[in-house]
């Protein structure tokens, strides 16, 4: 606050309001649509608690809670893959997007996003069922299926919900560094609600995709293509770093983006052999499938990193096994295991060309959250779509001769960039005009670590003659 009221010339007061002001618009917005559910709630006639009429199958029900933990950790390694990639004036600024993602989506999932995305169909474009606003017409007791396996609405909610915060924290890759904190919130409260709550409810939750049965296992349009164009979007809107491409902006810690790389793989499982929805074979093919195609992307990548520079990076490496893991996202379910190197080795490749691409063009997709998440999706959809065999999930793809499947799975991956695209550009454009969306100059250059938080992400500075001890005295 001190740099704004030297800068500004306001009086404290003044001041004060000025830098608070988006803040205290975001949580009056919020007050506003809980009052709004309130009301709806008091009007909708909440279901009676009724027996379950099927036994829940407690194994797979173990598994989904497992693979929900799964991906909420799947948040800490998010942040360690993005913050070792930025400088570290901002390592926190950078962690505090995926933290926020997790704590800000999982309350507006509860209130209303479970509805929107889930409840009862209307027109295949959106679900609405007033008696599931903070899920009170959902019964602890009631079961859902997944795969013939029964498990409690309760629990397929929540693994539906780390879906939800794990894509808005995935497009602040794109924006890192230069984005005011107060304006990510807005955004993503909006995004969410807006772009990928219709979204979730055309692919999976009984929407227009959904009834022309599209095979997306996993979330390669929900998640990946959503997260990378929105977060392409998000940057053009937003503009590019300051001495961005000219100045090298040296990464903070590539130790920390293997570490989270790790972290993602791992989660991953849950992501990905979570979406079979219970412990049985469907999801042990995607739990291998995802093992295979990662690791052949961040073979694939190294190997494109040494034609194109005689050399391999462990920044290489890390993004390649994340592509991998994008790829195989939409077909880790639909595919026999000899399909998933083939898509991971694609992957990796298409995906270093994308980043590469970036470049050249000059727009500043700061941690090509774009060029891995956006174009691995869109691969995996359409790969999805020639590599699906019956034998595995009851869908054929091209090489069984349907390529009826591959043009519904081309339709669903252009429809969502589209959907996509406008959502997010119209969402930043809104926010842009009313609060803002780029922190100051003067913010920029210090760090958004200081500048916004008043905090430093490392404290690393040389210890007091006193406090070192001799090798003799030790």
């Amino acid at each position: 606050m001190a740099w704004k009221q030297r800068r500004s010339g306001k009086p404290p007061l003044e001041a004060a309001w000025a830098y608070h002001r988006p803040m205290v618009w975001l949580i009056g917005l919020t007050i506003a649509v809980s009052l709004l559910a309130g009301g709806s709630c008091a009007a909708a006639s909440v279901p009676h608690l009724k027996s379950p009429v099927v036994k829940i199958d407690t194994g797979s029900t173990a598994w989904m809670m497992a693979s929900t933990a799964l991906v909420m950790f799947m948040i800490p390694g998010l942040a360690l893959f993005y913050a070792g990639m930025v400088r570290k004036k901002n390592v926190l600024a950078t962690m505090m997007h995926s933290y926020s993602a997790l704590v800000l989506v999982i309350l507006q999932w509860i209130l209303f996003g479970y509805m929107l995305g889930f409840g009862t169909d209307h027109g295949g474009l959106i679900g609405w069922n007033p008696a599931d606003i903070l899920l009170i017409g959902v019964n602890p007791h009631h079961a859902v299926s997944q795969s013939g396996h029964y498990i409690p609405e309760t629990v397929f909610c929540m693994f539906q919900a780390m879906f939800a915060m794990i894509t808005p924290a995935v497009i602040a890759g794109s924006i890192v560094e230069r984005m005011k904190f107060s304006s990510f919130l807005l955004f993503v409260l909006l995004w969410t609600t807006f772009v990928y709550d219709p979204l979730v409810h055309w692919v999976w939750g009984g929407g227009w995709l959904n009834q022309l049965h599209v095979a997306d296992f996993a979330g390669g349009t929900v998640v990946e293509i959503a997260s990378g164009v929105g977060g392409l979007m998000l940057s053009l809107l937003i503009g590019r770093r300051n001495g961005y491409p000219n100045q090298v902006l040296q990464p903070s810690s590539l130790a920390l983006t293997l570490l989270g790389a790790g972290i993602l793989w791992f989660g991953w499982y849950g992501f990905n052999a979570g979406s079979a929805g219970a412990a049985d074979g469907l999801a042990g093919i995607a739990f291998i499938n995802t093992t295979v195609a990662a690791a052949a992307a961040g073979f694939a990548w190294n190997m494109a990193e040494y034609v194109h520079h005689q050399r391999m990076s462990t920044l290489g490496l890390a993004s390649g096994i994340v592509a991998g893991l994008v790829a195989i996202t939409p077909a880790c379910g639909f595919v026999a295991i000899w399909a998933s190197p083939i898509i991971g080795i694609l992957a990796g490749v298409v995906c270093y060309l994308a980043v590469q691409v970036k470049a050249k063009l000059g727009y500043d997709d700061s941690l090509d959250a774009f060029g891995v998440h956006g174009v691995g999706g869109f691969l995996g959809m359409l790969l999805t779509g020639i590599f699906a065999v019956a034998a595995v999930n009851g869908v054929r793809g091209m090489l069984q001769g349907n390529i009826h499947q591959f043009l519904i799975q081309l339709l669903a991956a252009v429809s969502t960039v589209a959907f996509v695209a406008i959502g997010t550009l119209a969402i930043g454009w809104i926010v842009k005009v009313t609060i803002g969306l780029r922190v100051p100059e003067v913010v920029e250059v210090e760090g958004l670590d200081l500048g916004i938080h008043g905090e430093t992400g490392w404290d690393i500075g040389a210890l007091p003659e006193s406090a070192i001890v001799s090798p003799a005295e030790s």
